[in-house]
């Protein structure tokens, strides 16, 4: 796999992101929406245009529900042999990105707090270097991804 802006030599070891529980914002958006939309059908039984009303604010909650879907899908974190780079989809229009070089890593810790991070195991990885840390939350398999740091910082020390 290749990315924009990969160093020559450089290899990607894994992507990840965080877990698709935080894109279910959306779904219950959608929900409220067309709640909220069947309301004025209650009020004004008899009046056919409360159906373009209840089906206006369909559309607003299926829009919410795709904005979420997107902002969730188009950030992640990409680890490779060299850095870890987080890209942050914060709008439709705008993003944000943050590399991180392996060497400059100190430690990586990982926790998973409550019911539902342990039923639908995700968590928090937090990652700390001398500049400051770094907190990657809500990740899907922080076992896996936290092992998969551990090594990768783990080989570019052994390199130095």
């Amino acid at each position: 796999m290749n990315f924009e802006g990969q160093r020559s030599g450089e290899e990607v070891l894994c992507v990840f992101r965080r877990h698709i529980i935080t894109a279910f914002k959306g779904v219950f958006f959608f929900i409220a929406m067309v709640g909220v939309g069947l309301v004025p059908m209650l009020i004004w039984r008899g009046d056919s245009r409360m159906f373009l009303v209840w089906l206006a604010f369909c559309i607003v909650g299926l829009g919410g529900m795709v904005y979420s879907y997107i902002l969730w899908y188009f950030s992640f974190y990409l680890l490779t042999t060299e850095r870890l780079r987080q890209v942050r989809q914060k709008g439709i229009f705008s993003r944000s990105m943050v590399d991180l070089d392996l060497e400059n890593i100190e430690s990586v810790s990982f926790g998973v707090a409550g019911l539902f991070g342990t039923m639908f195991n995700y968590g928090t990885i937090l990652v700390q270097t001398a500049a400051g840390d770094l907190t990657l939350s809500m990740v899907s398999h922080p076992e896996s991804v936290y092992n998969d740091l551990q090594n990768a910082a783990h080989e570019v020390g052994r390199e130095i």
